[in-house]
Formats: C-alpha cells, sequence, structure tokens
C-alpha cells in the first residue's frame, strides 16, 4: 500500500479539525444547557457526525471535553481583546470601545456565561487544570493596562486604577446583565436585553467605567 501523500495527509489533518471543532461546538452547548454533571457525551456523539468511542480519541475523556470547551469558550474572548486595535485611540475612546466589545461578546455568547456560572459551582476545580489557564487571563489585562498608563500619563484617568478592577467592572455589568436576565425580568418585569434598550446600556456601560476612571 502506498504511503499517504502530503496532500491526503493534509485533507485528513482539516477533516480531523473540522471533527474536532463540531465537537466542541456541540459539548459546549450540552455542559452550558445541562451542567457538567447532566451532560452525556453519548448525546453529544449522537448530535455530531462521529462516535463515543472518536470523541474519547480526540479528548480523552468527558471532564477533559468539559475543560476544552471551557478553553475554547475563553479563548474566543480573549483572541477578540487580543486583537482589537486600541492602541491608536484617545485613552478615553480606547476604554469605551473595549467595554462595548465585552458587552457585545458577552450578549452574542450566553453560552459563555453558562459555562462559567457552571465552573465557578464547581469552584473552577476544572479550570484550574488547565494548562492553558495563564494565556486565558492576561490578554484583557494587558490591553487595559497599555490604555491605562496612557490615560494617566495624559493625566486623564486616576493614578490608582487598577487594570484588574476595570475588567471586573466591565464583566460584572455584562455578565449580570446576560446571566441574570430572567430572574430580573420576573422580579421587574424589564427584559434587560430588549433590543430597544440595547443602546441605552452599551453607552451606560461605558459612562461606568469613565466616571469612575476620571473621578478625582
Amino acid at each position: 500500500m502506498a504511503a499517504p501523500t502530503s496532500d491526503t495527509r493534509e485533507i485528513r489533518h482539516r477533516d480531523a479539525e473540522r471533527t474536532r471543532a463540531e465537537i466542541l461546538d456541540v459539548a459546549t452547548e450540552e455542559f452550558a444547557d445541562k451542567g457538567y454533571a447532566g451532560a452525556r457525551v453519548d448525546e453529544i456523539a449522537a448530535r455530531t457526525s462521529t462516535t463515543k468511542r472518536m470523541i474519547y480519541y480526540y479528548f480523552g475523556g468527558k471532564e477533559q471535553l468539559y475543560l476544552a470547551a471551557l478553553e475554547n469558550a475563553y479563548s474566543v474572548i480573549r483572541g477578540i481583546e487580543r486583537e482589537v486595535d486600541v492602541d491608536d485611540l484617545d485613552p478615553v475612546e480606547a476604554i469605551r470601545r473595549l467595554a462595548e466589545l465585552t458587552f457585545d461578546h458577552h450578549e452574542s455568547h450566553p453560552d459563555f456565561l453558562r459555562l462559567v456560572s457552571i465552573e465557578n459551582i464547581h469552584r473552577a476545580e476544572h479550570l484550574a487544570k488547565s494548562e492553558l489557564l495563564p494565556g486565558l487571563a492576561t490578554p484583557a489585562v494587558d490591553v487595559l493596562g497599555r490604555i491605562l498608563e496612557r490615560g494617566q500619563a495624559a493625566g486623564q484617568f486616576r493614578t490608582d486604577a487598577d487594570a484588574l478592577d476595570v475588567h471586573m467592572v466591565i464583566s460584572a455589568f455584562c455578565v449580570f446583565r446576560t446571566a441574570n436576565r430572567y430572574t430580573f425580568q420576573a422580579i421587574f418585569k424589564r427584559d434587560m436585553l430588549d433590543p430597544a434598550r440595547r443602546d441605552h446600556y452599551r453607552k451606560m456601560l461605558g459612562d461606568l467605567v469613565l466616571d469612575y476612571l476620571t473621578a478625582r
């Protein structure tokens, strides 16, 4: 039998990557909807063009698949943060741009927020095992840090502002708006994801962060 050509190996590699990506997409939905304990690898296999055995081949087991889904979900937002071009913007506009980017991402990726909530229930015991964990944190803080340094040097921002604190404030607003949508609506009869209020909340987030950063 002839050895596989470079073209054949490339096709197999692309097929494997597509299969792995499909598994991750479905696994993300399953874990987000049913939690770590409730999700079933059999169900994930049934929804993809593969088998349970193949899932274990690619990922090793249920916990490794769950961790891969978590890492992938975090990598998406971190990749966006890393690529956003804010270095040429005025610091005030750069902060607003980064806050709005987080706002848009969290609104359009509710599965990410559910996964994060589930992992917090587990006290991050799975995420703590991730070899990618250091890289999942640094992009957002690094980008914010550069913006804050420029704003502080220009006298626009308070000098005691901390990048991680600002990241927390932005995340808290964006996560609460999406993750608590249904309970907030049941209690207060207001849908925080109502399209008619979207622009208001998006601007409100930027205003809140900048009011803090420019307070004297």
